[in-house]
């Protein structure tokens, strides 16, 4: 039968996250970039004539079957598309679950492009966007394949250009609940709206400071908090911080020791995972290890993993879908 191995399933970075308004359903509205890195779990899908669909991989134990977004997303090709074949489907994790990269959803969307080209169901992008969409907000981004401003729950998506940049990514050691985030009473539900030449101008604006990743603080914000040109390392905010830095004190005090050192340092989507931002690998590390070696307490007391990380211009995946 048809194999794929080794099939890329990259991590995000929301480069902001503002939540501007909630929907009568609980779903709360978002603006946000979405940026792709070369953190990657790797996937391998064997087509099977029997129609069963079948998993392997490390810490599948914990992860009940009806409860994995890979297994529900091809139910879910099958289903549209009436596909006979079945798939073993084998995980390499390297991206860390529960820590706002988007790991799972990653999977799912790599795991809908890569049986959509393995058994030929010749679904376009766009159908594929919308199999995606139940399956999670994030999802859909991975589809669409691009660099992308978000709005909506997620999946009102424009390309955007981005320009190269190396990150530096942490994770702390303490887990986040996402449900309790979103739940906390002060949580900022009310964001003013910003829109897509807000950020675009931003990032044709001067770059030099704010490129490093040096934090620049001195600058007031707007009335809304929202940096302009001239202001800091990060467009926006992230409006879920100021909750999870509160639950957690934690990784309150992880950020507080890295903008300290003079490195801005952002929480990507509900955390726990955070990240800096440098225009090359050489500054990412250096940053890094000057950090690391002046903690007070050994840096595995406080940091969980540590990745430096290129940005992805377009999903690797990209071209195996027709528009």
């Amino acid at each position: 039968m048809a194999v794929l191995y080794d099939v890329p399933a990259p991590a995000k970075l929301n480069l902001f996250l503002h939540v501007v308004g909630r929907r009568p359903d609980g779903y709360h509205l978002l603006q946000t970039v979405f940026r792709f890195v070369d953190l990657c779990d790797s996937l391998d899908f064997e087509s099977t004539a029997d129609g069963v669909l079948a998993r392997e991989g490390e810490g599948l134990a914990s992860l009940p079957a009806d409860q994995d977004l890979v297994l529900r997303a091809a139910c879910a090709l099958q289903r549209v598309t009436g596909a006979r074949q079945g798939a073993r489907i084998r995980y390499r994790k390297r991206i860390p679950a529960g820590g706002g990269l988007g790991g799972g959803s990653s999977d799912a969307a790599t795991t809908l492009i890569a049986l959509n080209r393995l058994w030929g169901t010749g679904l376009t992008r766009a159908e594929l966007m919308r199999l995606a969409l139940p399956l999670g907000a994030d999802v859909p981004v991975f589809v669409f394949g691009r660099a992308a401003f978000a709005q909506g729950i997620g999946e009102q998506l424009t390309a955007v250009d981005l320009p190269e940049r190396t990150y530096w990514i942490v994770r702390p050691q303490a887990h986040v609940a996402t449900a309790d985030v979103f739940r906390a009473s002060d949580l900022t539900r009310n964001s003013r709206s910003v829109k897509i030449t807000d950020f675009t101008e931003w990032q044709t604006g001067p770059r030099d400071r704010r490129a490093a990743g040096l934090f620049q603080s001195k600058k007031p914000l707007d009335e809304d908090g929202v940096l302009g040109c001239d202001g800091g390392a990060f467009f926006g905010r992230n409006d879920l911080e100021a909750v999870v830095f509160r639950q957690h004190p934690d990784i309150a005090a992880l950020v507080q020791v890295m903008r300290g050192a003079g490195v801005e340092i952002r929480m990507t989507g509900s955390g726990s995972c955070l990240f800096a931002e440098f225009p090359d690998a050489a500054r990412a590390r250096m940053h890094r290890d000057q950090i690391i070696s002046k903690m007070e307490d050994p840096p595995d007391a406080a940091i969980q993993g540590s990745w430096i990380c290129q940005g992805l211009g377009d999903h690797p995946l990209l071209d195996w879908v027709d528009d």
